[in-house]
């Protein structure tokens, strides 16, 4: 049987109204996973965008704890800059295509207007039916040469979050 939107919010609730994200983390990637290998969710939710289009869209924001489900369809490619999600965290999970993800580490925090400063710690490839969880204040960056489809788990609608101001590094 197909899994569903409603499903997969009501998973997630119950899961963040038993335990803290940081202790349940785990259980919402495998729920996650659940809709990232069911074609007809993955079909219904992640439509093909024009390469002009804003490639995240909301799918769900629960009213109760503020948890959003996001569809992220990149037409081509897409290099992000490390990054945080603020005060909130996320999960991401692969659709279709690949992602490069860079974990980055924070070598000197920033204040003001000056920038905290990070190198990269790891990198891996992000295939589809893969969840990662990035944890209040962990950098990251992605990197997408093709078309990819991702579904994202946000703590908090990040349309009202401001992030870090972070530059990067090398060794």
């Amino acid at each position: 049987m197909p899994y569903s939107m409603s499903e997969l919010a009501d998973d997630v609730r119950s899961l963040l109204n038993a335990a803290p994200v940081s202790e349940c983390s785990d259980e919402i990637c495998g729920v996650l996973r659940n809709a990232l290998t069911d074609e007809s969710f993955t079909s219904a939710h992640l439509q093909e965008r024009e390469a002009d289009e804003h490639p995240r869209e909301i799918l769900y924001e629960d009213p109760e704890l503020g948890f959003c489900i996001c569809g992220h369809v990149y037409a081509g490619e897409a290099i992000g800059q490390p990054h945080d999600h603020g005060p909130s965290w996320a999960i991401y999970g692969q659709a279709s295509g690949t992602t490069e993800m860079t974990d980055w580490e924070i070598v000197e925090p920033g204040s003001g207007d000056s920038p905290s400063l990070v190198r990269p710690r790891k990198t891996y490839v992000m295939n589809p039916g893969d969840a990662h969880f990035y944890n209040v204040g962990d950098v990251h960056s992605p990197k997408r040469t093709a078309p990819t489809r991702l579904i994202r788990i946000e703590g908090k609608n990040l349309d009202e979050v401001t992030r870090s101001n972070i530059a990067a590094f090398l060794d």
